[in-house]
């Protein structure tokens, strides 16, 4: 018997395809809004059938590039986002459905298949991806797709399957699949462009071929596949002994959990200030490279900013020269060492403000870099808040000497 099964409706079973149809339309407004929203969450539906082949099949949607009704402005690039999140899996096969009446060049389908299949040689093409053309009969007159189903346009390993679907009217009329695949099966045996390939074209040869190249695909991956969960079941094994005699409260684990936090807490700075961290931040310049941008840009910018008045500086030097010399007359071709060692002073003095603001905005950043390395010990508040309040007080402590230094 023939028999359906939704995830979010457990324990129901449809026997009445039109009312799988209208589940699926009940259930993607309920998701997505009444509008032409969209959502990434998959609605789960499983088939039961003698009519059918052992497939699973993710159908995607197709690319829109002007957003309508409730859709989001950068709706293309959801879309896009979303079909490259399940064809980017190496151990999937890529069904790319193009319409025959439009530009195989510019087909959204076969342009992201492209990007993430790889292409080997001349006899090794795309090696994942299998070209399905729609809407044959729906082609200009004196036009056909003959170029293309005969893989000799845009080369695919696996080639290309023509097919004829139901038109919108055959689906208001209520035409059954039966009568769509005679009048598919019979639309390639009367065309001239496609009656020598007739047994190579259709719905149900591309399921057979969807299940043979399926079984193939499975067959070549199975073994790395295999390898993977073998790696991370001896991984998991090896954690299980380690656990096995682990006694929360022994307080020796409890020291040596606290020590690896902590030491995981002083390589994360290190990684944050020296720039080899794991995570780099996009948005915002932080830690190392922040410091490095308050020395190089902020500092000589505050310099440049001082006000400097060259007819008061020269009066300064003279008079620092005249009083030097007291009564004595001025003479000899240089400033005298004290002269110049009071004008010198002087303007170094000058520097102290810039110095100052550097030093505060330098551990401002050393302490926002030090919150964001105790985040990872959230789970533990006490430990976070005490960690934070440790090295804090002591980047507060070297700012203090490097102020009185300055």
């Amino acid at each position: 018997t023939e028999y359906a099964e939704f995830l979010h409706c457990k324990g129901r079973k449809f026997t009445d395809f039109d009312e799988v149809r209208q589940e699926i339309e009940v259930e993607t407004d309920r998701i997505t809004g009444m509008n032409k929203g969209i959502s990434s969450i998959p609605i789960n539906l499983r088939i039961y059938s003698p009519h059918v082949l052992s497939l699973t099949l993710i159908d995607l949607p197709g690319i829109t590039k002007v957003p309508v009704g409730d859709q989001p402005p950068d709706i293309e690039q959801q879309i896009r986002d979303m079909i490259m999140q399940f064809i980017s899996r190496e151990n999937c096969l890529i069904l790319a459905v193009t319409p025959a009446n439009t530009d195989l060049a510019n087909s959204d389908a076969l342009k992201l298949a492209k990007e993430v299949d790889p292409q080997g040689n001349i006899t090794n093409f795309w090696l994942r991806t299998i070209g399905v053309i729609t809407k044959l009969d729906l082609m200009d007159e004196g036009t056909d797709a003959r170029e293309i189903l005969e893989n000799k346009l845009l080369p695919l390993r696996r080639g290309y399957i023509g097919v004829v679907n139901r038109s919108q009217k055959d689906i208001d009329g209520k035409k059954d699949i039966k009568a769509a695949l005679l009048a598919e099966r019979k639309f390639f045996l009367s065309h001239p462009a496609y009656r020598h390939m007739a047994d190579r074209m259709g719905t149900p040869y591309l399921q057979k071929v969807l299940n043979q190249q399926l079984t193939n695909h499975i067959r070549d991956t199975l073994p790395a596949f295999r390898s993977k969960l073998q790696g991370q079941l001896l991984s998991i094994e090896h954690e299980v002994e380690v656990y096995k005699n682990f006694r929360p409260e022994d307080p020796t684990r409890k020291t040596k959990a606290l020590l690896q936090m902590v030491q995981q807490f002083s390589v994360d700075f290190e990684k944050r200030i020296e720039g080899s961290g794991d995570q780099v931040d996009t948005l915002e310049l932080s830690g190392g490279a922040k410091i490095n941008r308050i020395f190089h840009e902020r500092f000589p910018f505050e310099l440049v900013k001082m006000e400097f008045n060259e007819k008061e500086l020269r009066r300064e030097i003279s008079y620092a020269i005249k009083n030097i010399h007291g009564i004595r007359q001025a003479t000899g071709l240089f400033t005298p060492d004290m002269a110049f060692e009071a004008i010198v002073k002087k303007q170094i003095v000058k520097l102290k403000g810039p110095c100052l603001k550097s030093i505060d905005l330098v551990m401002q950043e050393l302490i926002n870099t030090v919150k964001k390395c105790t985040k990872k010990l959230a789970t533990y508040p006490r430990l976070c808040e005490e960690t934070e309040r440790i090295v804090a007080g002591y980047i507060r402590e070297r700012e203090e000497k490097t102020k009185d230094q300055v």
